[in-house]
């Protein structure tokens, strides 16, 4: 960059670097989506159409930033987790918060057309954004669980709600009746009157959409050597050809030392037989055949970071145990 007189001004930037070994969550909401939903005509309680928008813009989000590993989605809002051990945007705050909400309300308005191909967007959509900081696992599990429930309370009021205001009441009307009213209230409200069983609806609409990567096959653990199968010793496999009688390092089994092989002082001891007869180990150097090398080590898989594979959409619970434990990648 060319230098000015006026370069100066840069001195008031401050920096805004995020503190190190802590999870990154950046939550985007959408700002006054109750006149955009109105203005486009949602449906009511919820639009599937405009949910499969936001899912979309999500994707267009992980797809085009890898450390973001972790999406969870409601409503016109949806929250990101970056990993922990992100070095994006050398943890700049502004930087991180303004890239991904810029990219997602870029993202909805490309895809727009194709999720409501009969609507015209009457006017831009905008999404507001703000990152926190997790310390913990715990911390960060909760945060989750927090917006998965909230999803479950705001979705059950509204979907009893618009079921009294379809049923002939008015919103005003159908606001009082809800008033002082428990889950179990609701509930039987929808089922009574309604006949509408909740835990039927779908679970998109009550449990909200998770994006995560699914992991490739290419992470999958693999090895150059092939355990022996049922009724083969190790010496068998088919690293060795039939003519070697040197047993595998791999095996498992007790031989003497006689006919097995081992190392020593950098050598390897092989037993042999003298002009006598008996039989002596035998130091054997490097630079001879050493069949058992014939084939390749084992590579070290590296571990599953959720960096890498195909973005896909689930609708599952999240706040207990079996999500996080078929994903520990989330919270390494």
């Amino acid at each position: 960059m060319a230098k000015s007189r006026f370069e100066y001004v840069r001195n008031f930037e401050l920096p805004d670097p995020l503190m190190p070994n802590t999870y990154i969550v950046v939550r985007i909401d959408g700002r006054g989506f109750h006149k955009f939903s109105d203005t486009h005509s949602f449906e009511k309680p919820n639009d599937r159409r405009a949910l499969d928008l936001m899912d979309m813009a999500a994707k267009s989000v992980m797809g085009e930033y890898k450390d973001v590993i972790l999406g969870f989605g409601e409503s016109d809002e949806y929250s990101f987790l970056v990993k922990r051990s992100s070095t994006m945007y050398s943890r700049r705050r502004s930087k991180i918060s303004s890239s991904i909400v810029s990219l997602f309300t870029s993202s909805y308005v490309f895809y727009w057309s194709q999720y409501f191909p009969n609507t015209p967007l009457r006017y831009p959509p905008s999404f507001d954004s703000r990152v926190v900081l997790y310390p913990g696992e715990k911390e960060l599990r909760d945060y989750f669980s927090w917006r998965q429930a909230d999803t479950h309370i705001n979705n059950l009021y509204n979907t009893t709600f618009w079921a009294l205001v379809h049923g002939g009441q008015t919103t005003t009307e159908a606001n009082k009746t809800l008033q002082g009213t428990d889950s179990k209230d609701k509930n039987e409200i929808l089922f009574s009157q309604y006949g509408i069983n909740y835990n039927n609806v779908p679970a998109m609409y009550r449990k909200g959409s998770v994006c995560v990567r699914e992991h490739p096959s290419s992470h999958a653990s693999t090895s150059a050597w092939t355990p022996p199968s049922r009724g083969q010793t190790a010496g068998e496999t088919s690293m060795r050809t039939a003519s070697q009688s040197t047993s595998s390092p791999f095996s498992s089994s007790k031989k003497d030392i006689s006919t097995d092989t081992s190392f020593d002082n950098g050598g390897i001891l092989d037993g042999r037989s003298d002009d006598e007869g008996s039989t002596v180990p035998v130091v054997r150097t490097d630079q001879e055949e050493k069949p058992w090398r014939t084939g390749k080590k084992p590579k070290r898989v590296k571990p599953y970071e959720g960096t890498e594979g195909e973005v896909v959409v689930i609708h599952e619970d999240i706040i207990g145990n079996t999500f996080w434990d078929a994903r520990p990648w989330l919270l390494s």
